[in-house]
């Protein structure tokens, strides 16, 4: 049995691809559905920003679940939880392809979130405990990576599939997941860490630089997703051929991964916050020219600059992650685990709230562009958020 003292000293690729794998099929579940927004709402009968809130509440359900269901298992073998909550997430996807209406597929949403939270918890610490300390950058960025290749090569493939029927793309991630658990049981190292209370679990939140560290990690991907869940009605004017939006969605997914890939050695060379300073203040800045190009260019020009902003964007999202995880691994080093729980719940909160947040936005009145205000807004907050915990996290280093 392995444990965390057992550490390779090498990266362990014929495991960690199997996680990677898993990653992917939960990383086509989060973003193809809002290329089908409009199937789904003419099929369940429902309006588009209600459709929307299908990624809402599997964002908010993992947020909710994960540091609950952390602590439930936190005494189990870790490999068997990945299986086991793998499992019930590619339960909860056939559930949501087979409901013949909104309120099922809002359970069948639930589901899936329950285990995907644990999933994506126990993954992320699970990679942190197998590979070696100075490599853990790099093994989190090819783990992450298994997510980021959902939005080049799933989403793509689940929206050609979604033509026919929006329902076949969540067939679709049930199978990958499937795939996946057969490698995982096969060829993942058995990993038993100390169990862990809820009380345990929640330690870290006394800390107020790490809270704050695991609320910019809230407001990127709250950002993120006030535009990304409603991607197909912003950009859907100027490009609204079908074709086209699977084209667009495949450029996101490989900006992703080049945001991704470059960070995680970043993260490896350099400081993690200062990394995601630049970061931010890219996304800040792509932002804002985005909602200007929309709002006073020609709609050819717009076309071209929608897509411009899309893209940097799809960089900025993708290469936040790595550093983010990094420096909040350093912010408490003997509560890793935990900590990395917590940053799951973050993540999948943003989500929740960025869906919720374009959702309420849209209904009240405001065009799709609109959105790209609001995760302005929402940036320039993280921000100063961000920097306000690094010169406390600096001056607390200096003071050690």
């Amino acid at each position: 049995m392995t444990t965390p003292s057992t550490t390779p000293s090498r990266l362990p690729y014929h495991a960690l691809i199997w996680l990677a794998v898993a990653a992917f099929s939960t990383g086509i579940d989060g973003y193809v559905l809002a290329g089908l927004l409009p199937a789904i709402a003419g099929d369940l009968q429902v309006s588009d920003s209600w459709a929307g809130q299908l990624v809402s509440v599997f964002a908010l359900t993992s947020a909710l679940a994960g540091p609950i269901l952390g602590a439930a298992t936190g005494g189990w073998e870790r490999r068997r939880t990945i299986a086991a909550s793998l499992a019930v997430f590619v339960a909860g996807n056939l559930a949501v392809a087979l409901a013949p209406n909104y309120p099922a597929a809002l359970g069948g949403r639930v589901l899936s979130a329950l285990g995907a939270s644990l999933l994506n918890a126990v993954i992320t610490s699970y990679v942190i405990h197998l590979a070696p300390e100075q490599h853990r950058g790099r093994a989190l960025s090819f783990v992450l990576g298994g997510w980021m290749a959902a939005t080049a090569l799933g989403v793509p493939v689940g929206l050609l599939l979604g033509q026919s029927s929006w329902r076949f793309p969540l067939v679709m991630v049930a199978v990958v997941g499937a795939v996946a658990l057969v490698g995982i049981a096969l060829r993942l190292p058995r990993l038993t860490l100390p169990a862990t209370t809820l009380r345990e679990r929640l330690r870290p939140l006394g800390r107020p630089q790490l809270v704050g560290g695991l609320l910019v990690t809230t407001g990127i991907l709250c950002a993120s997703y006030t535009c990304f869940t409603y991607a197909v009605l912003i950009l859907g004017p100027t490009h609204p051929e079908s074709w086209m939006i699977i084209a667009i969605m495949f450029g996101y997914g490989l900006a992703s991964l080049l945001g991704n890939a470059f960070t995680g050695r970043l993260a490896d060379r350099f400081t993690p916050a200062r990394v995601l300073t630049v970061i931010l203040v890219g996304l800040l800045l792509n932002s804002v020219l985005g909602a200007v190009s929309f709002a006073v260019t020609s709609l050819s020009v717009t076309a071209v600059l929608g897509l411009v902003w899309f893209f940097v964007a799809g960089v900025g999202n993708g290469g936040a992650a790595v550093p983010q995880q990094a420096r909040l691994a350093a912010m408490a080093p003997e509560s890793a685990t935990m900590v990395m729980a917590l940053n799951a719940s973050a993540i999948s909160l943003g989500s929740a709230l960025g869906g919720g947040l374009g959702g309420l936005t849209l209904a009240g009145g405001l065009e799709p562009p609109g959105l790209l205000v609001v995760a302005a807004v929402v940036l320039a907050a993280t921000l100063a958020l961000h920097l306000a915990v690094a010169t406390l996290t600096a001056r607390r280093r200096r003071l050690a």
